[in-house]
């Protein structure tokens, strides 16, 4: 563990489930790094994710953003294409993008943004781009006509959440310099569209255990059922 690390262990109880204020405010607490460090929220779930029925994942609007603005590629022709640019698209194009990828392994973007009729070429890069995430899907709304929307919505602040291996959500739900009203706004976003899309198979505990911790600082447990 690093100094900082150690440092900051220190503000937590050992075992302790904090109420969620009591649990930002810990993690506020804490020595700061030089730059602004994200805030990140774990989920574990009483899912098997690797049971079809016991999916979670989606997307999400925070209402308060993450405090990074996203590159976004949005890969459309003709009309929509001039849509993708009216909404601010950091990037637009076609075949040309995808050689762009594959020949010069570009990677100048944080999310791609396809119309359907793009994904039969775009998959001569898929196994480049599964590995990094990157890939677009229908369910996390990057495969779609309205291109328009879905980059404002991916400017606004648009997440992606799904379990990992773990059956664990990994999100992150802002910055230290939001402080707590916006903290606690978008993790209660988050929490609720996650508890909203338990799957009807999950059996048991849902949300068996939820913590907080900034980029550089130790975890916070946060009590389930704290509002």
């Amino acid at each position: 563990m690093s100094k900082r690390m150690i440092e900051a262990a220190k503000f937590v109880e050992a075992g302790k489930s904090y109420d969620l204020t009591e649990a930002i405010e810990t993690i506020l607490k804490m020595p700061k790094a030089k730059f602004d460090e994200t805030v990140e929220m774990h989920i574990k779930l009483g899912v098997d994710s690797k049971q079809a029925d016991q999916q979670v994942r989606g997307v999400v609007v925070l209402p308060n953003g993450t405090g990074k603005t996203k590159k976004v590629l949005v890969l459309a022709k003709g009309e929509r294409a001039e849509q993708a640019r009216a909404a601010g698209a950091d990037f637009v194009g076609d075949d040309d993008m995808i050689t762009k990828i594959q020949t010069e392994n570009w990677f100048g973007f944080d999310v791609i943004i396809a119309t359907p009729d793009m994904m039969p070429t775009l998959g001569k890069v898929a196994r480049i781009l599964g590995p990094k995430g990157l890939m677009p899907n229908p369910k996390s709304g990057t495969v779609t006509l309205d291109v328009a929307k879905a980059v404002l919505e991916t400017k606004a602040g648009k997440i992606e959440y799904r379990l990992d291996k773990n059956n664990i959500v990994h999100c992150s739900i802002g910055k230290v310099s939001f402080g707590m009203d916006k903290i606690k706004e978008n993790y209660k976003t988050l929490l609720e569209v996650i508890v909203k899309a338990k799957p009807a198979a999950a059996k048991g505990t849902y949300l068996q255990s939820i913590a907080i911790a900034t980029t550089m600082g130790a975890g916070v447990k946060v009590s389930p059922s704290s509002k």
